[in-house]
């Protein structure tokens, strides 16, 4: 014979499995840690202070 089972419990278990694997990619795809985060952070705030001082004052041109 075949295993009886709930349709509305094998429903529900179906959806929370659905729910998991959600929650896993989303994880991998938009989780990271702290230290990532903020060595990220520093890397964007090398390259803006390097951009910074490679730009030419312009407020002294006396060609304007």
């Amino acid at each position: 014979m075949a295993e009886i089972i709930n349709l509305r419990q094998a429903r529900k278990g179906k959806k929370r499995a659905a729910k998991e694997d959600q929650a896993a990619t989303n994880r991998a795809k938009f989780g990271r840690t702290k230290q990532e985060k903020k060595r990220d952070a520093l890397v964007e705030a090398q390259k803006t202070k390097l951009l910074d001082g490679a730009k030419l004052d312009t407020s002294n041109d006396p060609e304007k």
